[in-house]
């Protein structure tokens, strides 16, 4: 399995270049559920509380870090487009945020980041062994959410995310800084890192509301989709945007040695000097003072940042046609805008 090539539309559902309101999309999902997240948040942080400091430091570090906390806000902006008027939802926000927020910790010690969104990681500041086990505590809550709620389907939905999460994260370990990865194992690794969070996110949405299974599958659809066109916009934006609008330096997985779609789309139609050069920064690790310019320089060349935005647009159109079995109206305006947002980042 690889991408498909990029298609030829005259009609796009989203727009090449990014709308001036883009960023207004989030602003309207926010505030379509902004009693539910306010509740969301004050369940996250009464979670985080531990008798033993360091948890509840550590917890505090990232939530002064920020946030969009879009995953927990496609639970509920889901359960709302499916018509679910109870409180269900609120917690299992809450949970999906903790599974999210556990596998940054894990990520940042594992690559080795001192930054995240822009700010000092929790790794840099309170070490690798507390990171590592405060995620685990972050891990157990939310299984605690989940065993709460009740519901053996919304346990299965959850727990199975979290075991895709963890393959696509040791698999990513392993086609590190491997030029003879395929676009099939580059896109497994974003479905399981990223977008299984996504699609379980909104299917939560749907099973809460006790919807038809043809509903719960075609959001679990919007939300895989667009959780990978979310991921090749920010693999993009590692090679061409501002460190403030990245929250991160700009090259990480060029010195990481990570393989991203631009990576591959680069190297694939590089020469064979250009092949040297990518196998001997990324396989060898043998990394000069001017490498990241030229390897920004190749992927101008051979169009591999704009191609991978081309990419996302796909992925971002087929979100949107997981929407089409729901009514129109407010929450489904908004839950087609935050596409539309991301892709816009990466204007």
């Amino acid at each position: 399995m690889s991408f498909p090539a990029a298609p030829t539309r005259t009609a796009p559902a989203i727009p090449p270049a990014a709308s001036p309101d883009a960023e207004d999309a989030l602003t309207a999902l926010v505030s379509l559920v902004q009693e539910d997240l306010e509740a969301c948040n004050r369940e996250i942080i009464a979670r985080m509380q531990s008798p033993v400091q360091l948890i509840p430091q550590l917890a505090a570090h990232l939530i002064a870090a920020g946030g969009k906390r879009l995953r927990p806000l496609l639970v509920l902006a889901a359960a709302r487009l499916c018509g679910y008027r109870g409180q269900r939802h609120v917690g299992l926000a809450a949970c999906v945020e903790f599974i999210h927020t556990a596998t940054l910790l894990h990520d940042d010690v594992v690559d080795e980041s001192d930054l995240r969104r822009g700010q000092a990681s929790a790794n840099a500041i309170f070490g690798n062994k507390a990171s590592v086990l405060v995620g685990d505590f972050l891990f157990a809550r939310a299984f605690q959410l989940m065993t709460a709620d009740g519901s053996l389907e919304v346990l299965d939905i959850l727990c199975g995310a979290s075991a895709t999460i963890a393959e696509g994260e040791v698999l990513q370990l392993v086609i590190q800084n491997d030029t003879s990865s395929t676009e099939a194992q580059y896109l497994e690794v974003i479905e399981g890192k990223t977008a299984a969070l996504f699609a379980a996110a909104t299917r939560v949405g749907a099973v809460v509301a006790e919807r038809p299974k043809a509903e719960a599958d075609a959001l679990e659809a919007y939300g895989r989709n667009f959780g990978i066109a979310f991921q090749l916009v920010d693999d993009a934006l590692d090679y061409s945007a501002e460190q403030e609008r990245l929250g991160k330096t700009v090259g990480d997985d060029f010195r990481e040695g990570k393989i991203t779609l631009p990576v591959l789309l680069a190297f694939a139609r590089g020469d064979e000097t250009e092949k040297t050069f990518w196998r001997r920064v990324l396989e060898e690790k043998r990394q000069e003072e001017g490498d990241l310019a030229h390897a920004l320089s190749l992927m101008h060349r051979h169009r591999a940042i704009e191609d991978t935005i081309a990419r996302a647009r796909h992925y971002g159109d087929l979100a949107l046609q997981g929407l089409a079995p729901f009514a129109d109206g407010p929450e489904k305006q908004a839950l087609a805008g935050v596409v539309e947002f991301c892709i816009a980042r990466a204007r």
